[in-house]
C-alpha cells in the first residue's frame, strides 16, 4: 500500500510481549478478558487483540489496563516487560 508505514518486527514483539504480560497477569488474578474488560471500561474482544498482540494499543488504554490488574504502570512493565 502507498502511504502506510509497515509495522516494524519491533513493534509487533512489544505488542505481543505485552499481551503475554496481560494474558498471564489475568489470569494469574483469576480473571476472564469479560471481567478485565468490564473492569478496565474496553470491549472483551479488544482485550483479546491485546493479549494476542494484534493491537498496539494506546497509553490510557495501558494504564486502564494495569490499574484493572490491581498494578500500577511502572510495576507491570517493570515486571512483566524486562526482556524489551
Amino acid at each position: 500500500m502507498r502511504g502506510r508505514k509497515q509495522d516494524s518486527g519491533d513493534e509487533l514483539n512489544i505488542c505481543k510481549q505485552f499481551g503475554c504480560a496481560v494474558r498471564q497477569r489475568r489470569m494469574a488474578l483469576g480473571l476472564t478478558q469479560e471481567e478485565l474488560a468490564a473492569r478496565s471500561g474496553l470491549h472483551r474482544t479488544y482485550i483479546g487483540d491485546i493479549e494476542r498482540g494484534a493491537r498496539n494499543i494506546a497509553l490510557k488504554n495501558v494504564v486502564k489496563i494495569a490499574v484493572s490488574l490491581e498494578t500500577t504502570l511502572v510495576e507491570f512493565v517493570a515486571a512483566e516487560l524486562t526482556d524489551f
